[in-house]
């Protein structure tokens, strides 16, 4: 019990030490923060985009405009949560081997 909770807290301060020493601070998170950001705007945008011109060139009974940004922010979601589930594992993997 006792070394299960020492070796428990000694992996806890290695973590800390090496995120002390990482150099991937706040401009790292700003990154990230850019980067979903960036994956769900841009499929959003192309997805109005194209549904204007669909509304303009073929026009229906329904708006292309709306379903296509709506599956274009569906996307683009989807893809956020693909890189930051990527990054999520990579932290945890990171955690388990403080010895890196």
């Amino acid at each position: 019990m006792s070394e299960d909770f020492s070796r428990e807290i000694g992996l806890k301060a290695a973590r800390k030490l090496k995120a002390r020493n990482s150099t991937q601070g706040v401009w790292f998170g700003l990154g990230m923060m850019g980067l979903v950001g960036w994956s769900v705007v841009v499929p959003t945008l192309l997805g109005a985009g194209l549904g204007i011109w669909l509304d303009n060139h073929h026009p229906g009974k329904h708006s292309w405009t709306l379903t296509l940004l709506i599956a274009g922010l569906a996307l683009g979601c989807l893809n956020a949560w693909h890189w930051v589930d990527k990054e999520d594992k990579e932290m945890r993997q990171d955690g388990e081997n403080p010895d890196d």
